[in-house]
């Protein structure tokens, strides 16, 4: 990153003014060629009568110039009529890793497979920071989680956080509004705090009128996490603890498979809002930014899609263990999932529940999917396809149980690489793969660029939009990604020791130091031999020298400048 970024005059205040008067140029444009042809049908009209009258080879002649004269006239004002610039659909999932059908995983996701068909696959594409919060305000500022060495990412950001702490700094959907775009948020764009009750719960997220043409929309009401009884009995329990020991936020089992029908679950909801939303607004240009909940915890869905995954052939990863040589930092204890109801606080996960929740990782995932593939049929039955770049992106990927850890909040390859799909009018290459490099972070200057609008020169991302045409072009060297223990209160790190993180076509390579630079881990896996970061190499002596030159390369990176 920059060692100074300067947000003040980055964006010109004009944006509105120039789309303005190129929108008015090409009207004044067309008015002049509807006049012309105007006068052009008339003069036919005089000609034709007078042929009515009096057979003339001359008077012939001229009806057939000027008659392909208004034709002539009539492609100019096709040419010079304003052209609606392509919409945009941005769907992320929450927590989704790359085990899903088109990347050579076992999940079933049939209708992101079938975007893949039509766009292209990015099959090295990585989050900044494996967390909500970081990842999706890195995306939508195009900033990196640490920018100037303050933290942009923690917490329910949004537009007014970012504007406070960086001035001047723009959101891609700011951007998006300022250029004439009718922009929504539909479900979890930003990550949105929550309070939980084991039953209703409700969002708390700063207004941003500046961002959205509408207010946000989270999910319908009621919106509940858990239907069956086991659940409500276990939260009842909780409940009923003594204040002393009862823990902050009550929640049920982390799993659950129901009778309920798609629409009852938070995703069901909010491909029902998109659809209604796409109905609403398809004649104006729009930038609809849609966030599934799931694959989160808790992995509640309807029972339909836990029966695609049958007990007996899906458990534990084969890597259920952590990494041969692993630094004690780069791990952590499940904070997240041991909040939820019987998973204890500390120890291994009981069986009796390892099974179900890789069962509901995966069955989770095929109901977002599902609720996906219901807003793309509405794209398509609206005829709105043909001029909608549509991109499906995860804020991070997660861990079932592989590198012997569950959920996020790691710098393996399994939480920071991610699914992205792009799919933009008149793909050249649908159907395509590309294992270029890429980052989230990327997002905000190629959509910019793809629609023809003026990104902010401070923006830390990489356009990628020349692969959308060209799948092979040389593209970036390495990627990064970071994270940083003891800002969870769960994570009692006072240490707080910063993971800097680092993936080359070859190798991850990641260190880890305390605030004051002491280091306290450092790990280097070999992704062609080890994709699953089983053995960390960077304690065998063989490989001194490759540490040397990538900790060189990490340490000129845009993270650690």
């Amino acid at each position: 990153m920059n060692a100074s970024i300067s947000f003040g005059d980055t964006l010109p205040k004009f944006n509105d003014v120039r789309a303005t008067k190129h929108r008015c140029r090409r009207s004044v444009v067309v008015t002049v060629a509807q006049t012309v042809c105007r006068w052009l049908t008339n003069r036919a009209s005089f000609c034709f009568r007078k042929l009515a009258c009096k057979q003339s080879p001359t008077l012939y002649a001229s009806v057939a110039t000027l008659r392909s004269t208004v034709f002539i006239f009539m492609a100019a004002i096709a040419t010079a009529a304003p052209t609606r610039p392509p919409n945009v659909l941005f769907i992320v999932a929450d927590d989704l890793n790359t085990t899903i059908g088109c990347y050579g995983g076992n999940i079933i996701t049939p209708h992101l497979d079938a975007l893949a068909l039509s766009g292209l696959l990015f099959s090295r594409a990585y989050c900044q920071e494996s967390v909500c919060g970081p990842s999706r305000n890195s995306v939508l500022s195009g900033l990196r989680p640490d920018t100037d060495r303050e933290r942009i990412g923690r917490g329910n950001g949004a537009g007014p956080a970012l504007r406070n702490l960086k001035p001047g700094a723009v959101t891609l959907p700011e951007l998006f509004k300022r250029n004439g775009y009718h922009t929504v948020s539909i479900g979890k764009v930003y990550h949105h705090g929550e309070f939980e009750t084991g039953g209703p719960v409700g969002p708390r997220m700063p207004r941003d009128e500046l961002s959205w043409s509408d207010e946000p929309w989270y999910h319908g009401t009621p919106y509940q996490q858990w239907y069956e009884q086991e659940s409500f009995d276990l939260t009842e329990q909780t409940r009923a603890l003594p204040a002393t020991e009862r823990p902050r936020i009550i929640r049920g089992l982390p799993y659950e498979a129901s009778q309920q029908s798609d629409d009852v679950y938070a995703d069901g909801q909010i491909a029902n809002q998109a659809i209604v939303t796409l109905r609403r607004i398809k004649d104006r240009p729009f930038f609809i930014a849609v966030g599934f909940r799931r694959p989160h915890l808790p992995f509640n869905c309807p029972k339909k899609y836990w029966d695609l995954y049958p007990e007996s052939k899906f458990g534990l990863p084969e890597n259920y263990y952590p990494p041969r040589n692993v630094p004690e930092v780069a791990l952590h204890n499940a904070y997240e999932l041991r909040s939820y109801s019987d998973i204890p606080a500390s120890g291994a996960i009981p069986e009796r529940h390892t099974q179900n929740l890789v069962r509901g990782y995966k069955a989770a995932a095929s109901y977002m999917d599902a609720q996906f593939g219901r807003v793309m049929a509405e794209l398509e039955k609206l005829g709105l396809t043909e001029n909608t770049l549509v991109v499906f992106w995860s804020d991070h990927g997660y861990h079932t149980g592989e590198n012997g850890l569950w959920t996020k909040m790691t710098n393996f390859e399994i939480a920071t690489r991610v699914p992205l799909i792009v799919c933009m009018p008149n793909q050249p290459t649908r159907g395509e793969k590309t294992a270029a490099l890429v980052e989230l972070v990327d997002l905000y200057p190629t959509l910019t660029e793809l629609c023809e609008i003026k990104a902010p020169d401070y923006l830390e991302g990489k356009s990628f939009a020349s692969l959308l045409r060209n799948p092979e072009l040389p593209w970036k060297e390495a990627v990064y990604s970071q994270f940083q223990r003891g800002l969870d209160s769960r994570e009692r790190r006072p240490d707080r020791p910063l993971g800097r993180s680092m993936a080359t076509a070859l190798y991850r390579y990641t260190e880890w130091r305390t605030q004051e630079g002491e280091s306290v881990g450092t790990e280097l896996y070999d992704l062609e031999r080890d994709p699953q970061n089983n053995v960390n190499l960077a304690v065998l002596a063989e490989y001194d020298e490759l540490v040397q030159r990538l900790s060189g390369q990490l340490r000129n990176s845009p993270i650690s400048k």
